[in-house]
């Protein structure tokens, strides 16, 4: 029971991050920090926000079942 709650913990932090990383009208974090970012995830701009959202998506998801499995414990 611990061990989800400290990864229901870290799944939230990664949901949140990756949705201040996604860029919106103004370019969100994303254009903040677009310099290193690109060189760790790959040169291209629009790649790194599709690997964004792809990771933010499969947090989101994770995190949901987590909710509903420590909500049933």
């Amino acid at each position: 029971m611990t061990v989800l709650k400290v990864i229901h913990l870290v799944v939230s932090l990664a949901v949140i991050v990756g949705v201040l990383l996604q860029s919106g009208k103004s370019a969100g974090l994303s254009g903040a920090i677009d310099g290193g970012a690109t060189q760790f995830f790959g040169s291209g701009g629009r790649k790194m926000e599709e690997k964004i959202n792809k990771a933010t998506m499969v947090a989101a998801i994770v995190f949901m079942v987590l909710s509903l499995v420590l909500a049933v414990l």
